[in-house]
């Protein structure tokens, strides 16, 4: 009885861990082997027994009788008249099986098996959910925020797994308080000293790729393909989508009426804007479709360099770059070409100069500015409307006012 009351106090946290009987006693057995070959130098020679239904588990150890005075290894050998007390009618060269009941080990010997217990388990519990989430990479996981910090959210899933989102896995617009539930995918799970941590991230392309599979069925059934995501979260994406299907729109199936299948991917993040593209195996065409807003006059492919000259009217240039050069960013990426934009309308004999020309007049931060907007040359601003570019960039109409003057002075000089 007294290894069975060992036993169930080392074992009285099984329910709290979760972890069933037979592992737990499996668990046990190697404790055990191990605390035998300290004290024994071997455990070679010991039988363990464990019945997990009783949780009861026996340890015999295994001797050759020897006659008195000839004993030269304790463990593996017994004298003949120790032999004789545990049964008199021993004789040398027979084995003898003795129990040996834990408290026998030393009090010591008892408390560091039941740390090394804890300690096992914990083992076998990190393992466990170590490769748990492993399978799940890549995958969409809902967690409840638990604690929010400057630099990372805490979230806590349904069987009280600790999950981590850090700021950089945020999209900028994400704002969460204790108790809200998180959608992410499970990014990466690491191992930090023994214990696994796992990483949530909302801002992966992979997240809004998932994100297509769950809210639209054609995608997660297979009929409609994703072939690229491109993000810039919380600010813009564009998907590239295709179909088997001749009679399937994937872009229409994947927007739905009005935007209605959509809507619920864009307000997940953080109203993104999202450009759903058709592939095309193309390369001329799909930058053209990737440059959507823009209607794209031309294009002219280099594939050695993987560049492409694209040609636009004056009017199409800041659409096709984009708020912030968002657009054409994402084109680039989308289509693994790097784009020039080529302005038509200005005459090869019409001179015209970069505005970085101007940089020890004009500060850097304005000329930035119009940049962002598609204008990088001097008669590609002089070619606006004052209001007009007032109203694209941030800069004030002093300001702007101040940069014409100085670029008309170069043309008149």
């Amino acid at each position: 009885m007294e290894n069975i009351a060992l036993i169930e106090s080392f074992s009285e946290f099984k329910d709290d861990k979760l972890i069933d009987r037979v592992t737990l006693m499996a668990i046990l057995e190697d404790v055990f082997r191990n605390a035998l070959k300290k004290k024994y130098g071997s455990d070679d020679n010991f039988d363990i027994i464990i019945n997990p239904d009783k949780g009861d588990m026996e340890i015999w150890r295994n001797r050759v009788v020897v006659a008195d005075g000839e004993v030269e290894d304790e463990n593996q050998e017994i004298e003949l008249s120790a032999a004789r007390k545990i049964e008199p009618d021993f004789e040398v060269g027979e084995d003898v099986s003795e129990e040996v009941k834990l408290i026998d080990l030393g009090r010591r010997a008892i408390l560091a098996l039941r740390q090394n217990l804890i300690s096992k388990i914990h083992e076998h519990d990190n393992t466990n959910l170590y490769k748990q989430f492993k399978d799940l990479i890549g995958e969409i996981y809902t967690a409840e925020v638990h604690h929010v910090r400057p630099r990372v959210v805490i979230l806590v899933d349904d069987e009280g797994n600790e999950i981590v989102l850090p700021k950089e896995k945020q999209i900028p617009s994400d704002f969460f308080r204790k108790g809200d539930n998180v959608r992410g995918i499970i990014e990466s799970v690491e191992l930090k000293g023994n214990k696994p941590q796992i990483i949530m991230s909302r801002t992966a392309d992979k997240f809004l790729e998932k994100l297509f599979e769950q809210e639209i069925p054609e995608v997660f059934d297979g009929l409609i393909m994703i072939k690229k995501v491109v993000r810039i979260p919380g600010e813009k994406a564009k998907v590239a989508v295709d179909s088997y299907d001749d009679r399937i729109d994937p872009v229409g199936a994947c927007v739905g009426m009005k935007g209605s299948r959509i809507h619920g991917i864009v307000r997940e993040l953080g109203n993104e804007n999202i450009d759903v593209i058709n592939y095309t195996t193309n390369s001329s065409l799909l930058i053209t479709r990737a440059l959507s807003p823009a209607k794209v006059s031309s294009v002219k492919i280099d594939e050695e360099k993987k560049r492409a000259e694209v040609f636009l009217k004056l009017e199409e240039v800041s659409k096709a770059i984009g708020r912030g050069g968002h657009n054409i960013k994402l084109a680039g990426l989308l289509t693994g070409y790097e784009l020039d934009v080529i302005r038509e309308g200005i005459t090869a004999e019409e001179d015209d100069v970069e505005l970085t020309e101007f940089s020890d007049e004009i500060d850097g931060w304005v000329i930035d500015e119009f940049a962002k907007i598609g204008l990088d040359t001097a008669r590609s601003i002089l070619n606006q409307d004052v209001a007009d570019l007032v109203r694209r960039t941030d800069l004030e109409e002093e300001t702007i006012l101040e940069v014409i003057k100085i670029l008309k002075e170069e043309f008149e000089d």
